[in-house]
């Protein structure tokens, strides 16, 4: 064998969930398992989301919970079938991590942050027999050899067979940088164009809007197309960002138009007959924050986007209703929570294998799907690395999967 090159027989690039629990499936089945990473350490995006709370899943109905998959739910569902939220829940605390859910639903462990439960899981690992390397960066193919920059200089390897799981494109300080997408496009793989998912909203704001920067809106519902999100949203110097604003993306990014509803748990009729009381010498403003408690964030929104406000009660009812929000489309693809676009299906089998190059699995956010926060990215990602792991698994011992999912057989 050449210089510089070595034969392994399961390698996985990417340590991020889908990689992990790819490496895990395979090791547990038996096979010895090479696992790389460009970045000095394991699962950094993970680790950074969980700074603030790691929300793990959501405890939800099987069919509710892949709704929220969208056009990708009919592709992941065998694979969310396999590993839900039960089993989410099940697997972490297998790690000694104890969740609890919350009133939504989201589904947190009891340590609210994700390092404990990344320590445990690379000690599950390295039991396991898991060789991990980091600071090593795929750059490539040549012929059958992968190839990587290390810190020891190039690196050739043979492996029986590969699991890509190498994140998106957004966070690149992370390691989400998507420049693999220009590796499998010169191998002849059509990819799905990058977009941000899970982004805020840019919008150019008016001077008087500055003191509104950093305060929550509450009590507020956001439409675009057909998606209505009731959560809460912040409003920023750079547009309006947060949990409310994210499930909107794929709506924004198809040029929907965006509305506001500022009192979404009243009829238009109720708000027509407050505001036609009379409000003697007092201000709009004021009359607003009387007559139906509007708080000084959604007020700000009412008039940076309502004036010239009409001056009828049903009027002004009405752009309460639905007050349309002007904006620059998302926020850049770096700053996005995650990534639309990457690896589509039709570039996979059943088993995630791409079919132009047979025994090379893929996994996790490269893949060509997009969910809201709130579990489901996370959800999303662990499955499909369980998914590609256990394919990589029967496909290197010759047997199959599970019934309806078809493995190419291996070629010797």
């Amino acid at each position: 064998m050449a210089a510089g090159q070595e034969q392994v027989e399961a390698l996985i690039i990417g340590a991020g969930p889908a990689g992990l629990m790819a490496a895990e499936m395979l090791a547990q089945a038996g096979h010895r398992v090479v696992l790389v990473e460009a970045k000095p350490s394991i699962a950094r995006k993970l680790l950074m989301a969980g700074k603030s709370g790691l929300n793990l899943t959501k405890a939800e109905d099987p069919a509710q919970f892949r709704v929220a998959y969208g056009t990708a739910a009919d592709w992941l569902a065998p694979m969310l079938e396999g590993f839900g939220p039960d089993a989410v829940q099940d697997w972490a605390r297998g790690l000694g991590q104890p969740v609890f859910t919350g009133s939504t639903g989201r589904v947190f462990p009891k340590a609210m942050k994700a390092s404990p439960l990344v320590r445990a899981w690379a000690a599950r690992l390295g039991a396991l027999g898991v060789e991990r390397r980091t600071r090593w960066r795929w750059t490539g193919w040549d012929g059958a050899a992968v190839l990587f920059d290390t810190p020891e200089g190039p690196r050739r390897v043979l492996a029986d067979a590969t699991v890509l799981a190498l994140g998106g494109a957004s966070w690149a300080r992370l390691g989400s940088d998507g420049a693999w997408a220009a590796i499998l496009e010169g191998a002849g793989i059509a990819l799905t164009p990058f977009a941000p998912a899970n982004a805020g909203i840019r919008i150019d704001w008016s001077p008087h809007m500055a003191r509104h920067f950093g305060a929550p809106v509450k009590g507020a519902a956001l439409r675009a197309g057909t998606v209505l999100s009731r959560g809460e949203f912040v409003i920023s110097a750079r547009g309006l960002e947060g949990g409310g604003v994210y499930p909107l993306s794929q709506q924004i990014r198809a040029g929907a138009a965006l509305h506001a509803d500022l009192l979404p748990d009243r009829e238009a009729a109720w708000i027509t007959a407050r505001l036609a009381r009379p409000r003697g010498k007092a201000t709009v403003a004021a009359h607003l924050r009387k007559s139906l408690k509007l708080d000084p964030a959604r007020l700000a929104l009412l008039q940076e986007f309502g004036r010239p406000l009409p001056d009828t009660p049903e009027g002004l009812a009405h752009c309460i209703k639905a007050l349309p929000i002007a904006h620059a489309g998302l926020r850049p693809l770096d700053e996005a929570i995650s990534t639309a676009g990457g690896v589509p299906r039709a570039a996979l089998d059943d088993g995630l294998m791409l079919t132009a190059r047979p025994g090379t699995f893929c996994a996790g956010e490269m893949l060509d799907w997009e969910a809201p926060t709130g579990g489901y990215l996370l959800t999303g990602c662990l499955a499909t690395g369980r998914h590609a792991g256990r394919a990589a698994g029967a496909w290197l011992s010759g047997g199959t999967l599970d019934a309806g999912v078809e493995i190419s057989p291996r070629l010797s």
